[in-house]
């Protein structure tokens, strides 16, 4: 049961509740997370690997290869101690992390509070929770979802699962039994679902599904292009993409079960979508009984509101919604209507109570703290990090030039994303060399990763509600050494 405000239980009329609320639990918890605290406070900032621990890391490094099967992306294998966007290697290095694990960790390392509700949903009688036995942490996240959700939408119920691509799957369960015997989907290009199955069948990556049987039934539509929309005039773009929704419509009639939007793409690019497009095509869906399912497993959180169809305010026409990453257990969400029938969604292992406790309670902090608007946190630091970004290319404009494609400029800016969602492209979007650029710059002390399908750019999701606006210049030190060493 997770703890209140005052650290008291929510209930004490069983034993468990007791438990909970013992002062000695509390004061046993107070202990832990000042000994990790004393020592998280230690790590101030990246530094290089210890000479005396490199062939003990090197070791670990093989036995990780052994057991995956392949060498690791990075040589990255954590102490088990950071300090918010701080994180120390087991080769005694510490780094900026701006990736969180592709935005797990919202909150950084080492964070109190996470390891406070972490330590208490840990003292519950399992180690998982599933569908047939379940304490009420596990609905009491969904409750605080829920609330949420339901402020701009007709979202009505949440599934919990295990992972993003567990909660896609259901959503597409969801949508295909409310259309039965619809079988199509429609999603954009370049998206990215996870990699079970059916997942790795609708993400826009051949790479991902080499040697997987092709069952599922995709169709592809563009996603916004601002270079585009300028060139042709907004009105006229977004005839045409409301046209070519309709070929497909036309093409399969009454067979497709859902639309997935990613009103702002992640592994896509960090593309940003646009209202009057999206609903529009909205719109076609609703008008032909096709599922407007909302992919915000990325975005979700990091936007300048909660929610990015908050942002874009198209909350009314979403029927499913997939959520995960930074909330530590994945949900779908669905409206009424799409309240599927017993039996289509089930799962021995749904979550655990320390990951209950802890999502429950990032989401209070995403609710409660001054993060989201025009002048929250999140909008800051991505002004911070676009003013920097563009001071470095204004340094050396020899590592950003243009970035092209088949019909002129790729993008529109060198600078791209919103909110806690960045990255910025150096070297032309060139993929050999944007990977070489990830690589340096983790050696120089920044943990970023890449985007995009051609372009492609470097990515950062950095822990922003622990990340200080007085961290960005040390950030950007670290990341002109590890562009430089690539652009040699």
């Amino acid at each position: 049961m997770p703890l209140t405000a005052n650290g008291a239980a929510t209930a004490h009329s069983t034993l468990g509740a007791d438990l909970h609320a013992a002062p000695e639990v509390h004061s046993a918890i107070d202990t832990l997370v000042a000994e990790v605290a004393a020592r998280s406070a230690r790590l101030t900032g990246a530094r290089p690997p210890r000479a005396e621990l490199k062939e003990t890391y090197e070791s670990f490094m093989k036995r990780a290869a052994d057991v995956r099967g392949r060498a690791l992306l990075y040589p990255y294998l954590g102490s088990g101690l950071g300090n918010g966007a701080l994180v120390e290697l087991m080769d005694g290095s510490v780094k900026w992390d701006m990736i969180s694990g592709i935005g797990v960790h919202f909150f950084g390392h080492s964070d109190p509070e996470n390891i406070r509700h972490s330590l208490a949903g840990a003292l519950s009688d399992t180690v998982m929770e599933g569908n047939l036995q379940a304490n009420f942490d596990h609905y009491q996240f969904g409750e605080t979802l829920l609330s949420l959700a339901k402020r701009n939408s007709r979202l009505a119920h949440c599934y919990v699962s295990t992972s993003g691509a567990m909660a896609n799957e259901n959503a597409v369960k969801v949508c295909y039994q409310k259309h039965a015997p619809a079988s199509r989907v429609i999603a954009f290009k370049d998206c990215f679902m996870g990699r079970s199955v059916t997942m790795s069948q609708i993400g826009d990556a051949a790479a991902n599904r080499v040697g997987v049987p092709l069952s599922t039934q995709v169709d592809y539509m563009p996603f916004y292009d601002l270079v585009a929309a300028q060139r042709m005039g907004k009105k006229r773009y977004i005839d045409m993409a409301v046209w070519h929704l309709m070929q497909y419509i036309e093409r399969y009639p009454k067979q497709h079960a859902c639309f997935i939007f990613e009103l702002i793409q992640g592994e896509g690019g960090f593309n940003v979508g646009d209202r009057e497009w999206a609903e529009e095509l909205m719109k076609c869906c609703k008008a032909h009984s096709i599922a407007v399912w909302d992919d915000e497993i990325q975005t979700f959180g990091r936007t300048e509101q909660m929610f990015a169809y908050e942002m874009f305010d198209l909350g009314q026409y979403v029927d499913v919604f997939c959520v995960g990453k930074m909330t530590q257990i994945c949900a779908t969400l669905f409206t009424p209507e799409y309240n599927p029938g017993p039996g289509l969604l089930s799962g021995t292992f749904t979550g655990g109570p320390a990951l209950f406790a802890t999502g429950t309670r990032v989401l209070e902090r995403l609710r409660d703290g001054n993060f989201y608007g025009p002048d929250g946190a999140f909008a800051r630091h991505h002004a911070l990090f676009r003013q920097h970004a563009k001071a470095l290319a204004a340094k050396h404009p020899e590592w950003f030039p243009p970035v092209t494609g088949p019909f002129g400029p790729a993008v529109d800016d060198i600078v791209g994303g919103v909110g806690g969602m960045m990255r910025f492209t150096p070297f032309g979007g060139n993929k050999d060399k944007i990977n070489k650029a990830c690589k340096t710059m983790f050696e120089e002390g920044v943990v970023a990763f890449y985007c995009g399908h051609g372009p492609y750019h470097l990515r950062m999701l950095p822990p922003l509600p622990v990340f200080k606006e007085s961290d960005w210049p040390a950030v950007f030190q670290c990341i002109e050494r590890g562009l430089a060493r690539a652009a040699q």
